[in-house]
């Protein structure tokens, strides 16, 4: 009787630990969330934005950033961070969806990043290398 007792007096103990333990699971993804969105809408600035990063080494990259209307180049080491010098706008290369222009104008891109979309071109990129393969080696063939 006592060890019925006291196996069901352990039981509740698990459960009870159990519980919190998704209840502080639970607070913790919670708060984790609400730092993430505080930080992203403190880290929103118009004057100063990075438009590329190139890691050369451990804890070693080459950014690309405007500063208002000016576009830099600085190396950000562990401990220090150097100006490399200025580029021209019409020097750098922009992905069309990661615009500069678009955002300058304070308009977002009209071009959306979208995964299916990625995996559809993708995807047909193969099927359509394929077809070119095999229809290259149709032409070689009757060429002999």
């Amino acid at each position: 009787m006592l060890l019925l007792v006291t196996s069901a007096g352990s039981y509740a103990q698990l459960i009870t630990v159990l519980i919190l333990f998704v209840i502080v699971l639970g607070i913790t993804a919670f708060t984790t969330k609400w730092i993430a969105n505080y930080q992203k809408q403190q880290g929103v600035k118009e004057n100063i934005q990075v438009i590329d990063t190139v890691r050369i080494a451990n804890n070693k990259y080459v950014q690309i950033i405007r500063v208002g209307g000016k576009y830099m180049v600085i190396a950000i080491c562990k401990d220090t961070v150097t100006m490399l010098g200025e580029v021209l706008k019409e020097e750098l290369i922009m992905d069309e969806a990661f615009s500069v222009e678009a955002k300058d104008a304070g308009k977002e891109s009209s071009q959306k990043f979208s995964f299916q979309e990625f995996l559809d071109r993708a995807s047909g990129s193969r099927k359509n290398g394929a077809a070119r393969d095999e229809l290259e080696e149709d032409q070689s063939h009757d060429e002999k």
